[in-house]
């Protein structure tokens, strides 16, 4: 399990925390509508937030037919059982076999029902 933060302005706006397990696996579950997709960058990722008040939950990415994700530990009602400030990751210049081989490393199986 990893928890870290990462550089981009998105994530650094949103004060993200993220974890990943790749031995684990994430759900996001939530009523028709109140997911909100975004996607930038290389557009590969979705994006996850609430279409209420834009609170970012989460990211997911399709990956040889599955959804691999991680989670925004700030949108968890244990995140003061997290590290405060875990390391802050640089992915700047990432082309998409890099960034696609770095998540297969750390995320987890997801799957998102909205």
């Amino acid at each position: 399990m990893r928890v870290g933060r990462c550089a981009c302005s998105f994530c650094r706006r949103h004060g993200a925390r993220t974890l990943g397990d790749p031995a684990g696996s994430v759900e996001f579950r939530a009523a028709s509508g109140a997911l909100s997709r975004y996607r930038f960058g290389l557009g590969i990722t979705d994006y996850l937030l609430c279409a209420k008040c834009g609170a970012y939950v989460g990211a997911v990415m399709a990956d040889d037919g599955k959804a691999i994700g991680i989670v925004n530990v700030n949108s968890l009602d244990i995140s003061d059982t997290f590290d405060p400030a875990p390391p802050l990751h640089h992915y700047d210049g990432e082309d998409e076999a890099r960034r696609r081989a770095r998540r297969r490393k750390f995320w987890m199986t997801a799957t998102v029902i909205a």
